[in-house]
């Protein structure tokens, strides 16, 4: 699965100096610099070299300043890797290749280089935030299956948790999670229910969130949602 590429690319960018997070606003990896304004880079995976990859690093080049595409690389070397044109694609497209070995070692195919200029301001801001309200680092990236744990869906949980010993005011819950009010009033997953003005509780449906996604989950480093 491409969540196996994960953890050998978190690496490698983590290395070279970013923070980086997974799944982060439909992008595979998400790394920012400690530079101010700080410097985003893009990683997307897939089991082999392909069209699609290339096509998902054109999509994300508006919004970083550097993009690059990883995948496993072919043992007997006749993957796309070993293709001249593909290699020389990247390059003029400004995009990089790392190659992930059978034993998880990343090796640097092409560099990446930023010849096309950011075009989406906006999106690139809205990954960015994405990014930092996000505690810790909740998703593998390269899933497709399960929920990503998104910093909304982490102070719901945190909503959720704080009511499973008795129905609150949204003032007493706001000190541990800021965007409580609108949470709560939002009922985005049918986790709470409205018992007065500004007294809410929690449903069987957040009962059942907080058993499926446990406070030490979503404190985890890298944890893999259900």
């Amino acid at each position: 699965m491409e969540t196996s590429l994960y953890l050998p690319v978190k690496g490698f960018l983590e290395k070279a100096g970013y923070v980086v997070k997974g799944e982060v606003d439909g992008c595979d990896l998400v790394g920012l610099s400690d530079d101010d304004p700080p410097v985003v880079v893009i990683c997307e995976l897939k089991l082999r070299f392909n069209l699609e990859l290339i096509l998902q690093a054109v999509d994300r080049a508006a919004v970083a300043d550097e993009v690059w595409i990883a995948a496993r690389v072919s043992a007997k070397g006749k993957g796309r890797e070993a293709d001249k044109r593909y290699r020389d694609l990247c390059r003029r497209l400004g995009v990089g290749m790392l190659g992930i070995s059978d034993a998880g070692d990343v090796s640097v195919i092409v560099g990446s280089v930023t010849p096309m200029p950011r075009t989406n301001p906006k999106r690139r801001s809205k990954l960015m935030r994405e990014h930092r309200r996000r505690r810790g680092d909740p998703a593998i990236g390269g899933s497709t299956r399960a929920p990503v744990m998104t910093a909304y869906r982490q102070q719901a949980l945190g909503c959720a948790l704080a009511l499973t010993s008795g129905p609150l005011r949204v003032r007493e819950i706001r000190s541990s999670v800021p965007d409580a009010g609108k949470i709560l009033l939002a009922n985005v997953y049918g986790w709470f229910e409205r018992l007065d003005r500004g007294v809410y509780g929690l449903t069987a449906a957040g009962r059942e969130a907080l058993q499926r996604w446990p406070q030490q989950d979503m404190q985890a480093k890298t944890a893999v949602p259900a």
